[in-house]
């Protein structure tokens, strides 16, 4: 099997499970709510309004990559995505005070794994040049 069909398996399954992984995250935006509250920075306005527009655009983009003819719109969308609610991520770092029911160490990992998402969401999305197979 060359490179270029062992990355296609590999990309075929992480397509799904970016799919699946923002459409369950775009729903937990409706199903707790406040969670999603409570961590938003103070100087956006509307927490509630953004928590359930973010889920209903979590919910479309991992509905997206799933469907092959907007792929890499909907992948590039949740990139966006997650570059918009990346400072979320960062207050909760900064303000560990504010979120006394998590660990420390779980308000930094965030960070990384907001990298790991964007990356996942990038090659779930990239075509590779030069390569004829109708199945990815």
């Amino acid at each position: 099997m060359t490179e270029n069909l062992k990355f296609l398996h590999f990309q075929k399954y992480a397509v799904y499970l970016l799919g699946i992984f923002f459409i369950g995250a775009g729903f937990a935006h409706f199903l707790v709510p406040s969670f999603y509250v409570n961590i938003m920075p103070d100087y956006l306005p509307a927490h509630l309004m953004l928590v359930y527009i973010s889920g209903v655009f979590e919910m479309i983009g991992g509905l997206g990559v799933l469907i092959k003819s907007v792929r890499k719109l909907a992948g590039m969308g949740l990139i966006l995505l997650l570059l918009a609610v990346f400072p979320a991520n960062i207050h909760m770092a900064l303000h560990p005070e504010l979120y006394p029911s998590l660990p420390s160490w779980g308000l930094y990992i965030r960070l990384p794994i907001q990298l790991v998402l964007l990356a996942w969401a990038y090659l779930a999305v990239y075509e590779i040049k030069n390569l004829n197979d109708s199945n990815n």
